[in-house]
């Protein structure tokens, strides 16, 4: 057993999502959102090296010794998978080990909005995932995976970096594919997925011009594209977009915006009422006629007002849905309050007297 497991089966012993070694301080995990050290003495540079050196492939630690960061998945038979990055910093070398469950978490689970499930039942078009680093994204979309894998008879290409939840082919067929392993980039991933007749196409992060636009062209020819991007909400992901892509192309990309792109879902995680355990709360942007109008006409900003109004059809705004949960009393309102946009609508809520004046100087 690499000596690294010992820090990893006290982290998953504790319930924490994400096991952090740096050099300079003592190991830390992440419980509820929290970022805890456990008893044990500051990591020295050579002890932390050795640790993650026993981990890694020849290659792998080529290409960190050539002063890259490195994104690979680590499985330990007696503790499980982890999705590993490492890195350096001024003080020495970093990693952070993000637990991965062995079980794919249904939707009903992770109680999300009974829209995400519809959003399964589209055959070709794009959906987006979105948030910030840490917000459960590759969760949300490892559930919907599985979902169209025990309920429709489809070729599933999945481009990840690394790859995390590992899905077993049930009534579809499910292709993994890994950045660095099988594809050199997530673009040629999709140019490659192309010709594999396929039905979904996930694409792990678009994270370039050149993804966007052949996940884009995915969409336009009959694929079901879900995607990624670390952006904060559905307006943040159309500009996001838009302004991704060359000039030229402006026009061509909020036309297929308008035609292709079928939901925004941006997730962050809330500490559940209890503090313990956090939970993703949703905005949801289902594309409508008149969204579609105001990304041809440059008026992305008016998009909120339409997520509001939107209820029936299965979108809502971060703080329809935060107030949803405080007040049904899943989530702690304190915790809540920080992601919220219109703050004073929340003051009721917090427990906390001392945010109070925090949200008065800020203008709501």
């Amino acid at each position: 057993m690499a000596r690294i497991d010992a820090f990893l089966k006290l982290g998953t012993q504790q319930g924490c999502s994400d096991v952090h070694l740096a050099v300079g301080v003592p190991p830390m995990l992440r419980m509820s959102g929290d970022l805890l050290p456990i008893r044990f003495r500051e990591l020295r540079d050579a002890e932390l090296e050795g640790y993650l050196l026993e981990i890694l492939t020849r290659k792998q630690a080529e290409h960190f010794a050539a002063g890259h960061d490195l994104d690979f998945s680590y499985v330990s038979p007696d503790i499980g998978r982890f999705r590993v990055n490492m890195f350096r910093k001024e003080t020495g070398l970093g990693a952070t080990f993000r637990s991965i469950p062995t079980a794919i978490p249904s939707l009903e689970s992770l109680h999300l909005p009974p829209v995400i499930r519809k959003l399964c039942d589209y055959h070709q078009g794009m959906i987006l995932v979105t948030g910030s680093t840490g917000t459960g994204k590759s969760t949300t979309l490892a559930a919907m995976i599985d979902l169209l894998n025990s309920t429709r008879k489809l070729n599933i290409v999945s481009l990840e970096d690394p790859i995390e939840f590992v899905h077993r082919s049930k009534s579809s067929q499910v292709i993994q594919r890994e950045l660095g392993t099988h594809v050199p980039s997530f673009a040629e991933g999709v140019r490659a997925a192309m010709r594999e007749d396929p039905d979904v196409i996930l694409v792990g992060e678009l994270r370039d011009a050149e993804t966007i636009s052949m996940a884009m062209t995915a969409a336009e020819t009959g694929h079901l594209v879900l995607g990624t991007l670390h952006t904060t909400s559905a307006t943040k992901t159309i500009d996001r977009v838009i302004d991704a892509l060359p000039v030229e192309q402006r026009e061509q990309t909020k036309s297929f915006l308008s035609s292709s792109l079928i939901a925004v879902v941006t997730q962050v995680l809330i500490k559940n009422a209890e503090g313990r355990g956090r939970r993703a709360i949703v905005e949801v942007m289902m594309m409508t006629r008149a969204i579609a109008k105001l990304i041809q006409s440059d008026q992305t900003f008016q998009i909120p007002s339409q997520l509001q109004m939107g209820r029936d059809i299965g979108s809502q705004t971060l703080d329809q849905a935060l107030l949803q949960a405080i007040t049904a009393r899943e989530v702690d309102p304190d915790d809540a309050v920080a992601y919220a946009s219109e703050k004073r609508l929340f003051q009721k809520y917090v427990t906390d007297t001392s945010l109070l004046p925090k949200l008065d100087l800020a203008g709501g």
